[in-house]
């Protein structure tokens, strides 16, 4: 005698069945490879921390890792402490803190253009399976860097480097010219209750 447990099992085989063969299909299209970027954008938290999460999953893999961090100029975060204690990471801090910080755009706009000169060594460094540009989306948003400097020289990378762009507001030239790009949306944050911001989530 059949029973409705029995039913439910089978449409649940039959359903997971049917998931498998489309996801199977999905794989076996996508049969090469290359260097990808990526680009994290949007208001919600986490886009530097996912980027970062990549860092640990590129040095898992025994691939050699820079990270180039625009806008932030703090050296006393946990990733930084951290990553720079690894093997196979460079690291750099290329930032003065936030537009709303300096408030000199002469100032802001060379510092941009001197971290951009360090970005574009690591984006011609073969050795580098992995690049973070943190925050790069500011320098390109206040007009600090030119986009199609940028996109010219991501353009002519390493073939097999990936590169990893965080920040809000992402241009829609760098979004068009990405692989993948994941938008983080701000719900609910802890910092509009006034807690400030704390170490191990978001230092």
């Amino acid at each position: 005698m059949t029973t409705s447990t029995d039913n439910k099992e089978e449409r649940h085989r039959d359903r997971m069945q049917r998931k498998k063969a489309v996801i199977d299909a999905s794989i076996d299209r996508a049969d090469r490879d290359q260097g990808l970027l990526l680009v994290l954008t949007g208001n919600g938290k986490g886009k530097s921390s996912s980027a970062f999460g990549m860092v640990a999953r590129a040095l898992g893999h025994g691939m050699q890792v820079g990270v180039a961090q625009f806008i932030k100029g703090r050296s006393d975060t946990g990733e930084e402490e951290f990553f720079r204690l690894q093997p196979g990471v460079t690291w750099h801090v290329l930032g003065e803190g936030f537009t709303w910080e300096t408030q000199n755009l002469a100032r802001d706009t060379e510092t941009a253009q001197r971290g951009w000169a360090v970005a574009r060594e690591m984006l011609c460094d073969p050795t580098l399976g992995l690049v973070v540009l943190d925050e790069l989306t500011y320098p390109l948003k206040y007009g600090w860097l030119e986009i199609s400097t940028v996109l010219d020289d991501l353009a002519n990378r390493p073939p097999m480097q990936h590169v990893v762009i965080t920040g809000r507001a992402a241009p829609d030239p760098l979004i068009q010219a990405a692989d993948t790009v994941t938008e983080l949306r701000d719900t609910k944050h802890a910092y509009r209750a006034g807690v400030r911001a704390q170490k191990g989530v978001d230092l």
